[in-house]
């Protein structure tokens, strides 16, 4: 008989197993389980429970762990900095690990009747950006590739085509960002900056989530996430996009290192979504509309959020 790890690594990170994971966690933290709903599957899985206003955030794999900690140290910081971010639950110890998953409890953000706006996401990334980091908060360096070698190693259900021609473009883009050179001041930074991940409150205040990324490097990490989806994907108006760029008080467009940083964003954004490729056919077919335009740098790139 194979072992509860065996098992789990024949299943890999589905929703019912994230769910399982949840529901130990829960039953070890005192939590009722029944009736939360998975708000995501991603890098993390994500539940709102229905009895608590809490937000169960599991990690996808052990590798997860140093990030998982530091996302419990920044938010720790943000908020004796008084900044408007999320916040993990102070009366338990953090993370917890459940069958090899860093599991971390979050107070639930009650949510208004609008979505963050790109100037809110510029004048939110300006203010982080201007933070001086305690000396006690050690964090790393940007992770520009991130875990896009993992996945590609683990990826299941893609052709093996693919798999080779994205290593390949790793490499490249390796090689293009050993050549840039960055003229700022290096600084808190969030690493994942999209809109997506500003929420607004029930009171209109606009509050940053997601911490897993965070690190202490150049700010143009930042700004190439709303830069791409405007540059390549036409994700915002440009009536958007200027609020942004007007919020912020930077177009990274005019920097010559964007096209290298936008090469760098595309790939990341393929490889993240294919690692749920058996999830429905819809993002299959997604993941198969990003892969085949990165083959060709002239292409237009017709994607879709996801």
């Amino acid at each position: 008989m194979p072992s509860d790890r065996g098992r789990a690594a024949e299943e890999g990170f589905t929703s019912a197993r994230a769910e399982r994971l949840m529901s130990a966690a829960c039953r070890a933290a005192g939590f009722a389980s029944d009736g939360a709903t998975l708000i995501r599957l991603g890098e993390n899985a994500l539940f709102r429970l229905e009895a608590h206003p809490v937000i169960v955030r599991i990690a996808r794999s052990p590798e997860y762990l140093p990030s998982v900690r530091g996302e419990v140290d920044v938010s720790r910081w943000l908020a004796h900095e008084g900044f408007p971010a999320a916040r993990v639950l102070d009366d338990l110890e953090q993370p917890m690990i459940v069958d090899g998953h860093p599991v971390t409890f979050w107070h639930l953000i009650d949510e208004g009747d609008r979505q963050a706006t790109y100037e809110e996401l510029g004048t939110v990334l300006r203010a982080l950006h201007s933070l001086t980091l305690p000396a006690g908060l050690g964090l790393p360096p940007y992770s520009v590739f991130g875990r896009s070698d993992l996945r590609i190693d683990k990826a299941d259900g893609i052709p093996e085509d693919d798999r080779e021609f994205l290593r390949k473009r790793g490499r490249e883009l390796r090689d293009r960002l050993g050549e840039l050179r960055f003229d700022s001041t290096k600084g808190p930074v969030h690493g994942d900056a999209h809109v997506q991940n500003l929420m607004i409150d029930q009171r209109g205040q606009v509050v940053l989530i997601d911490f897993e990324n965070f690190c202490f490097d150049h700010p143009e990490w930042d700004l190439m996430v709303t830069a791409t989806e405007h540059d390549s994907l036409g994700w915002q108006t440009t009536e958007q996009y200027a609020e942004f760029v007007g919020a912020y008080g930077r177009d990274l467009r005019d920097w010559p290192g964007f096209a290298t940083l936008r090469a760098i964003q595309e790939f990341k954004m393929t490889t993240w979504l294919m690692q749920n490729i058996a999830e429905s056919p819809e993002v299959a077919q997604e993941y198969a509309r990003r892969i085949a335009s990165l083959r060709d740098d002239d292409a237009p790139r017709n994607w879709s959020p996801g």
